[in-house]
């Protein structure tokens, strides 16, 4: 049974006095988008009744069938704490054709979907711990975003040192306030570098706590005068903000990672589920790390992940197996960065794990030396290949992948293929700040 009725929702509005709702949802890019209705509005819009022009929705619909509609999911009803003037809530949407079916560019139906053929294969929870890494900058005299920071903090500092302490704790606090339950909040290693972990929880709320996440990030920094990004790389020569997802499978009511008779204490499903994602993470690349930036973030001397493999016992593999067992048993990949669509991304992790369980795929053996520090040669013998090391040669890995375009299905892989290849060609042909400065004097 759903959190909220329609009724409830009606009667909380009139009694909080709300005067608009935001009916949002997202685009295949993971872009917030919304439509704000009226309090007056409200059943109208509970009766899936509000429709909007999807042919202005980047990677949508062509003009000739704009007409989309809106079905609200009761349980995602909130009421924003960070509006003074009047009070406004949301409600998340799931986008439909004029006839009520699901619409197959709807990232957030995506994902509803590959987890129901997770229930069909028997297991009931597919949940998910992100870990979402921010940067807090200094906006100029014409209150836009620079790449500037007054922060001098390190991994975990405690203000004064670190200047992001207030806004940190207004966005926790804020989140809470909607209902959102924190697990921690900490500095991250670079100057500016912040992170905020939520609870474990089911993956379409997981997915759903992300956009939420952001807009607070981004809307409480504004409150202070600074400005919030889930840019991958922003600053040369620093950490970049990752977006590490920490994943387990359930069924019968036990975790389905969990075998305490292993000598990693994996069940023979972790280790399918590990496989399916070393074997599809290159295709899945595009998503989990969209951006052209993203690849600047993925190179060696930063933390982040280069190789593909796997490890229980350190941190510089793709994935890893933290050191929990039992109900808390879990993978973690450690590739994704904030500016990837959570709703695409969850989808494609568990679409990978679920093809290696079908297949039964075997992983190679755990990775224990760190894998920085191998030679070329040693990781050959290990059988260890490199993340795709730009966007266009993540792109190719996409067309490769059956199962990723599979998942996606041909609307929204071909319209992201077509985007992101665009995004490339634009890139390759922009004059960069370290070509004039290394180039025009000496030429």
């Amino acid at each position: 049974m759903g959190k909220y009725t329609a009724q409830d929702i009606i009667r909380i509005v009139k009694e909080e006095n709300v005067r608009f709702i935001r009916l949002q949802f997202t685009d295949i890019f993971g872009s917030f988008k919304n439509i704000a209705i009226t309090a007056s509005q409200l059943e109208k819009a509970l009766n899936n009744q509000c429709m909007f022009d999807g042919s202005s929705i980047e990677g949508f619909v062509r003009i000739e069938e704009s007409d989309m509609k809106l079905y609200p999911d009761y349980d995602t009803f909130l009421i924003f704490p960070w509006y003074n003037d009047c009070k406004v809530a949301r409600l998340i949407c799931d986008v439909h054709m004029p006839d009520g079916t699901p619409f197959s560019g709807d990232p957030r139906g995506l994902l509803k979907r590959v987890l129901q053929e997770a229930r069909d294969m028997g297991f009931t929870d597919f949940n998910v711990g992100p870990e979402c890494e921010f940067f807090l900058f200094n906006n100029d005299d014409q209150g836009h975003p620079t790449t500037d920071s007054n922060d001098r903090g390190a991994y975990f500092e405690l203000g004064p040192t670190d200047l992001g302490d207030v806004i940190r704790r207004d966005v926790c606090m804020s989140l809470e306030e909607m209902g959102y339950e924190i697990e921690a909040s900490h500095h991250e290693c670079a100057n500016g570098q912040h992170e905020i972990d939520f609870k474990y929880t089911d993956a379409l709320t997981a997915a759903d706590n992300i956009v939420t996440f952001k807009l607070a990030v981004k809307t409480i920094a504004h409150k202070h005068d600074m400005y919030a990004t889930f840019m991958p790389k922003p600053v040369y020569g620093k950490a970049g903000s990752g977006m590490h997802i920490n994943m387990s499978l359930s069924k019968d009511g036990k975790n389905a990672f969990y075998d305490p008779d292993d000598k990693l204490g994996l069940s023979q499903t972790a280790y399918h589920f590990i496989a399916g994602i070393l074997e599809h993470v290159a295709g899945m690349s595009a998503v989990t790390n969209p951006l052209v930036n993203s690849y600047k973030r993925l190179v060696s001397g930063y933390e982040a992940p280069v190789y593909i493999a796997w490890s229980a016992s350190n941190r510089s593999p793709l994935i890893r197996v933290p050191a929990s067992r039992g109900a808390g048993t879990r993978i973690e990949l450690r590739n994704p960065d904030p500016s990837a669509n959570p709703y695409l991304a969850l989808a494609l992790c568990l679409a990978a794990g679920l093809d290696g369980i079908r297949r039964g795929l075997t992983p190679p053996e755990s990775v224990d030396a760190n894998l920085f520090e191998l030679s070329e040669e040693e990781r050959e013998q290990h059988g260890i290949r490199h993340l795709p090391s730009n966007l266009r040669e993540a792109v190719r890995a996409m067309k490769r992948d059956e199962l990723v375009r599979e998942t996606l299905g041909e609307h929204i892989f071909s319209k992201y293929v077509e985007h992101k290849t665009q995004e490339w060609d634009e890139y390759k042909i922009r004059v960069t700040p370290w070509e004039i400065d290394r180039y025009l004097a000496r030429y």
